[in-house]
């Protein structure tokens, strides 16, 4: 007799939610494949599959029966076990009690550190057939659904009606109702192809089965590459390139069961209207691929999936066709009606939207962006005028009839539109750019003008949020202010502009109106935002202590932070990094118990030991070198001539004791290691560098 089958899992339902169908299957698979091995259920490979019907699993050699357990328990101490009459006491009979037997049955376990009753018994494992059932119940439950529903008069819930239930282990039906309905051997196929039901002899079949039969490809990634396989085909006969978006992709490939692309077309006076508002109703409204030509510009075509093998392809273009051509319409009137303005003529409406209550309305936020953009360019050696100008015009496409209609286009309209007025390329630019970074990873602004508005808005929201304390508080970020102070590091790091942030954010402070006594907020803004260097650095395999070194110092300019970082990150790598962090923390431990003020420099007259001469020496060859490599921001080069002082700081301390009972010596000592450590603080605190 086999001692492992093949089990087939097949939930069937209404159409699931496309977007939620991998998360889905992926939490359904990791919640059986935990199951099992909690029940010590062995296996060799689980294979999961899911289409708009359907969220399957197919578990190849499943053990049959879990492994019998010897199971073994130890009671109470023998003293304790027995009174003086050798009568059980009440801990044993208590123990006894538990394990299901009488105390006599009980066995005495006795080791070098005593005695104790004992129980031992066998565990029978059960089959597997008897925990299929629970295991699966349990992975169901523990789906990510937001929101379960029910259906018919049943007490279920799903995040859509369940039609039908496999559970087949080998050739053989699990008897078990899940979700209110009975396990069978029986699938269904496709809605419109094979509507009717198929039936499963082994889980060795189920794909093939279906496929065959069903006209379902159940296995979503072949379906997903099957549609990326047609799309593409069908845009390398028109010429040109289908951009296939991922997101999009795994969207499509969740809402159909038997893929079949067809190439649809529309009229090429609708690209006369920005591109980007056609691909976007054609991606969000639509789920269409759209076709580029070699230079990236849109062509005159569009990609749809169907669901069904029509028999006469033509109508399912014409109908695809005739579905997107009202919508091009409205996005061609929206386009025209917008440039009957100009962008500048909108930005008095926006004194009618308020931003935030007390921070006034967005024409306030543009007023005061546009002040501080122009002079964050002109600390950047750019041109202020461009960038107020370009702050003046940031949010007037809000007011436009198609950002009104495409929320998401905001600011990539606000350059189309520029551009019609005839503003400044690099004005025009900076409208869609300064909204850069969106997302981890994103691309950043690319000219002083777009960078010094991007900086502006973002400094602005920070300060002014932060002054009204309506700061994040764990997952609640309304105002996105992580992203926004995340972006500004980025944009001053990553474009390596030499700003001084905390100088920034007074400045930004400074156009707030006095009620809010945004000054207050300056230093909470500050610290929150070099809060996000911890993770952005994570990122970049700079460890926490040496984040920690650099920023202990207080550095406000992020650039000059990240040039700390890399040489800091340089030298705990060096062979005297280890011995020179001690040193330095031993130095800060003792200078703080230092109360008087200690002397500005060595005297050499009081410099007894040759280990304390030699590190005077040392350091006074190396002061005004290395203190010029620091005014460089040579900080790299500083800290490798700094390392040649570990020999001499060893034997220092080796040598030489610091508080010594004549108080000339002592002081001279203190003076000696605080010159030492101050050059060290200048770049880094590295005494908090862990080995």
């Amino acid at each position: 007799m086999s001692t492992t089958k093949d089990l087939l899992i097949e939930i069937g339902t209404e159409e699931l939610p496309p977007t939620a169908l991998s998360k889905l299957s992926n939490a359904f698979y990791n919640g059986v494949k935990e199951g099992l091995e909690k029940a010590d259920l062995s296996f060799t490979e689980i294979k999961k599959y899911a289409a708009p019907r359907r969220l399957a699993l197919v578990i190849n050699d499943l053990q049959v029966k879990q492994k019998d357990k010897d199971i073994e328990r130890r009671g109470p101490a023998l003293a304790a076990a027995f009174d003086e009459d050798g009568c059980p006491s009440k801990a044993a009979q208590g123990f006894a009690t538990s394990c299901g037997v009488e105390v006599e049955d009980l066995e005495k376990l006795e080791t070098d550190k005593g005695a104790w009753l004992n129980f031992k018994s066998k565990q029978k494992g059960q089959k597997s057939s008897e925990l299929i059932a629970e295991i699966v119940q349990t992975s169901l439950d523990k789906l990510p659904i937001a929101k379960r529903m029910r259906w018919a008069d049943l007490d279920a819930q799903f995040v859509r009606p369940v039609h039908w239930l496999i559970l087949l282990f080998g050739n053989d039906v699990i008897d078990a109702e899940i979700l209110s309905v009975k396990s069978g051997r029986e699938t269904r196929g496709h809605r419109f192809h094979h509507p009717g039901s198929i039936t499963i002899p082994s889980p060795s079949e189920y794909e093939m089965l279906l496929e065959t039969h069903g006209k379902v490809i159940a296995d979503f990634d072949r379906r997903k590459e099957a549609v990326r396989g047609q799309v593409d085909e069908i845009a390398l006969s028109k010429n040109g390139t289908a951009i296939i978006d991922e997101d999009l992709l795994e969207e499509v490939a969740a809402m159909v069961e038997w893929p079949v692309a067809v190439m649809g077309n529309f009229e090429k006076r609708f690209l006369e209207v920005p591109q980007e508002t056609l691909i976007l109703t054609m991606k969000t409204n639509q789920k269409y691929f759209h076709l580029v030509d070699k230079k990236g510009t849109l062509l005159p075509h569009f990609i749809t999936v169907s669901n069904i093998e029509s028999k006469d392809v033509s109508k399912v273009q014409e109908g695809n066709e005739r579905v997107i051509r009202p919508r091009f319409a409205d996005a061609e009137f929206f386009w025209s009606q917008d440039k009957k303005s100009k962008l500048i003529d909108r930005k008095q409406q926006l004194g009618n939207v308020v931003f935030q209550k007390q921070l006034g309305t967005l024409l306030d936020k543009t007023n005061r962006v546009s002040k501080l953009a122009g002079a964050i360019a002109n600390q950047l050696g750019g041109d202020k005028n461009l960038a107020s100008r370009a702050a003046e015009l940031c949010k007037c496409d809000l007011m436009s009839e198609m950002v009104g209609e495409f929320p998401s286009l905001q600011g990539t309209m606000g350059r189309y539109y520029a551009q019609h007025d005839g503003e400044n390329i690099e004005v025009a630019s900076a409208l869609e750019e300064y909204y850069k970074p969106k997302f981890s990873g994103d691309t950043l602004p690319q000219t002083i003008t777009s960078q010094s508005l991007a900086i502006a808005d973002r400094l602005d929201t920070l300060v002014g949020i932060f002054a009204i304390g309506q700061t994040p508080t764990g997952d609640k970020d309304p105002f996105a202010l992580r992203r926004a102070a995340l972006g500004v590091l980025r944009i001053s790091i990553e474009n390596k502009l030499d700003l001084d942030l905390l100088d920034l954010i007074k400045l930004a402070a400074k156009q707030h109106n006095a009620s809010i006594k945004a000054v207050d907020a300056e230093t909470a803004v500050f610290d929150f935002i070099l809060d996000r260097l911890h993770a952005y650095y994570l990122d970049k395999g700079i460890r926490p202590d040496v984040l920690d070194a650099v920023i202990s110092t207080k550095p406000t300019k992020p650039l000059d932070i990240d040039n700390r970082l890399l040489a800091v990150d340089a030298f705990r790598q060096l062979d005297a990094a280890t011995s020179l962090a001690a040193a330095n923390k031993r130095i800060g431990n003792i200078l703080k118990k230092v109360k008087a003020k200690i002397a500005d420099k060595v005297d050499e007259k009081f410099l007894q030991e040759d280990a304390e001469k030699e590190l005077n020496s040392m350091l006074t060859r190396l002061d005004s070198k290395v203190q010029n490599l620091i005014d460089h921001a040579k900080y790299q080069d500083a800290l490798n001539e700094l390392s040649t002082l570990r020999a001499s700081v060893d034997q220092f301390f080796d040598d030489v004791m610091v508080m010594a009972d004549d108080e000339k010596l002592k002081n001279n000592r203190l003076a000696l290691l605080n010159k030492l450590h101050n050059l060290f603080l200048q770049i880094a605190d590295i005494s908090k560098l862990q080995s």
